[in-house]
């Protein structure tokens, strides 16, 4: 199943895609919803992002490959670090490059949303809390990166977290394709297979630490290849079995 949010009369709702029509569903995907009788074609509405989350929870340094690149030891544990939900953009929406970066950077990652509560789950059973997934691009001023002892102003800027265009939810996250292409140009690629750590394994070490409630998103870490976008660039984060997001880069007003 797909589900997506998108604008409607002014209104965000959510819906599921069949094919090339939405039908609107109410409230929402995380519990018990009703459909309406008339779909919409797809081609006829904007697209949002696909969750607007609590919290987003993500990982770095989770790809052996990415690791390697950067001269890094493989971590022990996860090292995860948090981007506000103002840094939520959609697929067409655009990445605002800020004044104060002089290096803004793509990192093709997979998400994951959250479908029902977890706390202290097992790996087990950490995928009975998943409601679906979808791309992201966990975009980074690397500059400051550099610069700070913290990486929420890396991190954090507003729009520097696109994710879309929708989740889907029967996909085996295990050994997914992920590529990032910059202008039509291939930049990154590398599977899910090459994690560190697995999607199970991370919603249950996370779950250890904080409560995950339904909507929150867990990005699962980027393989090798991040690079810099300037304005005027268009990115295209592609994940097998999910589809495109793609944003363009514009210069922060």
């Amino acid at each position: 199943m797909i589900f997506v949010r998108f604008e409607q009369h002014g209104e965000p709702q959510y819906g599921i895609v069949d094919r090339h029509h939405i039908t609107p569903i109410s409230p929402n995907p995380f519990g018990t919803y009703e459909t309406e009788d008339d779909p919409i074609p797809l081609a006829g509405v904007r697209l949002l992002a696909p969750v607007h989350p609590g919290k987003i929870i993500a990982v770095g340094v989770n790809y052996k490959a990415h690791a390697q690149e950067m001269g890094r030891e493989l971590p022990p544990e996860p090292l995860f670090f948090m981007k506000p939900p103002s840094a939520v953009i959609g697929s067409q929406d655009a990445i605002q490059y800020p004044a104060m970066s002089s290096q803004v950077d793509h990192e093709a990652e997979l998400a994951l949303v959250i479908g029902k509560t977890a706390k202290n789950v097992s790996k087990d059973h950490a995928l009975d809390y998943v409601l679906g997934y979808t791309c992201c691009n966990d975009v980074t001023a690397r500059d400051l990166q550099r610069k700070d002892s913290q990486w929420i102003r890396a991190k954090g800027f507003d729009t520097f977290c696109p994710i879309g265009p929708w989740i889907v939810t029967d996909l085996d996250p295990s050994k997914l394709t992920i590529e990032c292409y910059l202008n039509g140009h291939l930049k990154q690629k590398g599977n899910t297979s090459d994690m560190i750590f697995n999607v199970p394994h991370l919603v249950s070490y996370i779950s250890q630490i904080m409560t995950l409630e339904p909507g929150d998103v867990i990005t699962t870490g980027t393989p090798p290849g991040i690079g810099p976008m300037q304005p005027g660039d268009m990115v295209d984060v592609s994940i097998e079995g999910i589809g495109v997001l793609r944003n363009t880069v514009v210069k922060s007003s």
